[in-house]
Parts: C-alpha cells; structure tokens; sequence
C-alpha cells in the first residue's frame, strides 16, 4: 500500500481533509468533520440546490475516491472518507430544525448516530453492494445507501413527533 500524499488535493479531499487520517474509527471521525461543513454551508439550504450539491459531491466522489483508491493500490482504504461525506449529507436533507440549538444539536447527534450505524452494519442491499460493487462508484453507492437509510428514519422520527 501506498500512503496517501495530503499535499495533493485530490488525495486531501478523498481523506476529508486530513480527518480520515485517525488510525481508529476513521470513517467516523471523517462523518464527525463533515458536521461542521455542513452546519455552515449547507443548513437550511433549498431542497434543489442541496440536492445539487449532493449530486455534484457524488460525482466528484466517484472520480475523487477512485484516484485516491488506485493511487494507493487499496480498494475503499477506511482512510478515504468522501464517501461518509455525502451519506451523512443526505441524511442531513431536511434536518427538523428548530433555531433552538439545544434541539437542533439533538437532531444533528441523532441523524450522525444513524448514519454511522446504518454504515458500520450495513443491511442489505448496502452490504451486497460494499462487496458486488468496486471502483467509486462502489466505495460512494453503499454510504449513499445508508444516507438514504438514516434519511428514511430521521424524517420517520420527526413525523411521529
């Protein structure tokens, strides 16, 4: 294996800008770095221009993650955690926000705790997928898939609240 080179920026952004660098828990720490980013970009964005967002930053991950992957001679390296990005991202599509941040930071707590387990367990199809589906567009589609799975449960929460 060969290790990532931070000071190339396509390398940089795939690790979540050094966050999944953390020798333990790295795709949690690189979804922890993508909490902030989104706090102050992407809050309360429109629905299509988030959706956008989340297309291009899928995309980009594709290309991103399969530079970095080959460039490292690993397929999905723990490190390369664009892909946690973007699944937490769409599970932050339509947060419950109240402007009360006692309760917005429950939701957002709540919505990374969802994430994380939908991606760390993997139901199918998202495990079927880790394993069927190589390249970035297989280290991107089962992250989109748990994203997908929190949103679904995040939006079922909230509506029965």
């Amino acid at each position: 294996m060969t290790p990532p080179d931070m000071k190339n920026p396509i390398h940089l952004l795939a690790f979540g800008l050094g966050s999944g660098l953390a020798k333990k828990a790295p795709g949690t720490w690189g979804t922890l770095a993508a909490l902030p980013v989104w706090w102050f970009l992407l809050q309360g964005v429109p629905t299509l221009p988030y959706i956008g967002v989340l297309l291009a930053g899928f995309a980009f991950g594709v290309v991103i993650c399969e530079i970095t992957s080959r460039d490292m001679g690993v397929h999905d390296f723990g490190g390369i955690v664009w892909d946690e990005w973007i699944g937490v991202w769409i599970t932050l599509l339509w947060l419950p926000m109240s402007g009360n941040l006692d309760t917005d930071l429950l939701w957002l707590a709540y919505a990374f705790a969802l994430f994380r387990f939908f991606d760390i367990i993997k139901p199918w199809p998202i495990k079927w997928l880790d394993a069927k589906v190589h390249g970035g567009f297989g280290i991107m589609i089962d992250d989109v898939i748990a994203g997908i799975f929190g949103l679904v449960v995040v939006q079922l929460t909230a509506a029965l609240l």
